[in-house]
Formats: structure tokens, sequence, C-alpha cells
């Protein structure tokens, strides 16, 4: 996956000598996805073609050969999502799964070409979902249409070993008694139908205890990790999905201020992926329309200040000067044509197919971020403009 400090990277990345970006819709099922593989060499050959205009042929093979293993690796073709990003430059490789299809393309430049990722990681719709018991947790990210688990970053404990290590108060043959059924008076746990799956209690207090001490520690070592490694990398939503009872002591002991405070009451491993997606947009829409509606609201506010507009020549031209803070997006809308980045400079065309004609509205995105300010694409049905852009200024226009 990506988040806006991967994207921000790709952006600022220049290079006199080469940049490759490779994009590749990969259809999830059989049997659109047998030719992906196919697919992925003929981008490799363009690609080899494009730099032997500017690199001797002794210096493309080994910028190529990760590519050319990927082309061979069976099972990552199995395992794809709905798109595939992979950018190359000199000492630097990234992959990027992507839930939503993309175009075919290869670019090489003395830049990234990452205006297919923007509306991607830019939309408001994505969240994530952290699924946590007493023993282990996984991650997953996703929007309305889809789910997946992510791998979890180095440094982030994956189960109550991971994190305690020699801490962990109950012995190590007990960690797997740590049931996800309730705890009885005397400190075991119940499995289905009622049967003891934990031991008698020792030392200074009970089983019951140690466990409970254990799962507190591990749930702040975990929230902290996921905070630091996660969260303020992605700047996304988190749906915590875990039993009833593990609600409140996680919501407790938690500093994420991107822990949503409605939850999934059901331990994620007993759910379909679907099933799970069904209910983390549950959960995610009402928190995604008021998101949208304080944005809403705020470029109303904003406009009427002189700090605001959704005028296409203002608004580019504020781009250019780095004077915008959120850039609202209308969702699927196009404006074909050029902008000049310098000078604020829009020229509009009627043709999108020509090569030298680029969609304005996503230019304006990439200036944006590159000045750091923040970009959401929003549905056409929320945006408060019918120009297909609202600007949020970091100060009044000046007069």
């Amino acid at each position: 996956m990506i988040d806006p400090n991967d994207l921000q990277s790709l952006l600022t990345t220049r290079n006199e000598r080469f940049c490759v970006s490779l994009y590749q819709p990969t259809p999830r099922r059989h049997p659109e996805n047998q030719q992906d593989p196919i697919r992925f060499r003929n981008l490799v050959k363009e690609a080899e073609t494009s730099l032997g205009r500017v690199l001797e042929a002794n210096a493309i093979d080994p910028i190529l050969a990760p590519l050319r293993a990927l082309a061979d690796d069976a099972d990552f073709w199995n395992h794809t999502h709905d798109g595939l990003a992979i950018f190359v430059g000199p000492e630097q490789f990234r992959l990027v799964h992507l839930q939503r299809p993309v175009a075919e393309l290869l670019v090489v430049a003395e830049s990234f070409h990452v205006k297919p990722l923007l509306r991607i990681v830019q939309s408001a719709d994505r969240y994530q979902v952290l699924s946590v018991n007493r023993r282990d947790i996984r991650l997953f990210e996703g929007n309305r249409d889809v789910l997946d688990e992510i791998a979890l970053s180095p440094g982030v404990p994956s189960t109550i070993t991971d994190a305690l290590g020699e801490e962990l108060t109950t012995a190590e043959g007990q960690v797997h008694s740590y049931g996800t059924g309730p705890v009885d008076g005397a400190g075991a746990s119940r499995g289905p139908g009622g049967a003891k799956t934990g031991g008698h209690g020792h030392g200074h207090g009970s089983k019951k205890d140690e466990i409970e001490k254990d799962t507190e520690r591990f749930f702040r070592a975990v929230d902290k990790a996921i905070l630091e490694l996660h969260s303020k990398p992605s700047g996304l939503p988190l749906i915590l999905a875990a039993l009833p009872e593990y609600h409140a002591p996680f919501h407790a002991i938690s500093y994420n201020p991107h822990l949503v405070a409605k939850g999934i009451e059901v331990n994620a491993d007993t759910l379909a992926p679907d099933e799970l997606r069904a209910r983390a947009w549950k959960v995610m829409e009402p928190f995604y329309i008021d998101r949208l509606a304080q944005l809403v609201e705020r470029f109303g506010a904003a406009r009427s200040a002189q700090r605001g507009d959704d005028r296409l020549p203002q608004v580019a031209q504020a781009a250019a000067s780095g004077r915008i803070d959120t850039l609202l997006l209308q969702a699927e809308r196009a404006i074909p044509g050029r902008l000049d980045v310098a000078t604020g400079d829009v020229q509009c065309s009627s043709d999108m197919t020509d090569p030298a004609v680029d969609d304005v509205l996503d230019d304006l995105a990439q200036r944006v971020l590159v000045t750091g300010g923040k970009v959401v694409i929003v549905p056409t049905d929320r945006m408060p403009t019918d120009t297909g852009l609202a600007a949020i200024y970091r100060y009044p226009t000046p007069p």
C-alpha cells in the first residue's frame, strides 16, 4: 500500500538519468488475470526500449532485473489486488498494490509519473481495520468496495509474545490458552460448550489477573506501534474489530486520534473477507459523510472570507504560488488541458486523447501536494461546486 508520505517522496524525486513508472490493471479473478504476466513482460520490453534511448546497454540489465524476476514469480501474480504500480530509479524500487484499477502505462522520464495514484491515495473513503484479540493482531486497509489484509510494518508486534517477550507473566505453554471465550471465576477460559481450556491460578495472583495484565500491556504496545508506524503515516481512520469485551479496555489505553469511537464487535477471524468489509463500511460510512460535510462547510466559510474559490483560473494561480491548504476535487471529473506550474496559466483543450493534453485537475492536485497542501477526492453528489474543484487557501486572496 502507499501513504501520503510515500506519495510526497515520489512526487519530489528527480533524476536526470531515469525514473521508470509502470502501471498495470490486475484483475483479481480467473480467467481475467491469466494474461497479467504477459502484459507485464510487454511493459518491461517497452521500458527496455525507452531506457535504451538514455543509457548504455550494459546499464539497463541491472535496472530491469527485478522486473524480469517479478514477471516469472507465479505466486506474486496469484495474489495481486486490482492494480499495480512500480517505480524504479537509481537505488530505488517501489512496488504498490492498488485497490482500484488503473490504465496500462509505462513512462520513463526525469521524474516519476504519479497522477494515476493521486485519486486513489487521496480518496476520502479509505480506512484501516485493526483486528485484535489477546494473542495477536492483523491490519486491513480498504475503501467502500474492497478490504485487504496488509503487512505490518517492522516494529509492530503481531503477537503477545512479540510484544512482551520475557516480560510475559504466564508460561510460554499457556499463551495458546488465551481463548476468545469468557473467563470463569476460577480464571479458566471456557471454549465451545463451556469446557475449561485454562489452568489454575498460581503465584501472587490468579491466572485471570495475570492474563488481564498481559492483555493490557499487549494492547498498549500494539496501540503505540500502530499509531507511529501506520496511523500517523497514512492518516486514515482506524476501526477496531474485536470481541465486545475488548473494546472498552483498548479504547481506554489508546492514544491514537485516528481510532474511531464505534467499532466492529466480533472476532474478525470468524468473518469472511467481504463480510468484514461490509461491517467496516457500515461503521465508516457515517464518519465518511461527516468528514465530507465538514470539508464542505469549511470551504463555504473560507469562500465567504475570501480564502476559497472554485474558479479554475484563480485556483490555478493560487496553486502555482503555493497558497492552497486543501483542494477538493470531484471524483471521475476531468478538465482536458495543461497547467503551467510556474505561472499558473491554464491552456484548456477539447481533446483528451491528444498525448500532449493532460487533466488539469490532476495537475493541480500534484502541485498542491508538492507545496505541502492536502487533496481530497469527493464524490459528485457531495461536491460543493459544479466546477469540479473547490480550494481552501492558507490566507485570504491578495487585493
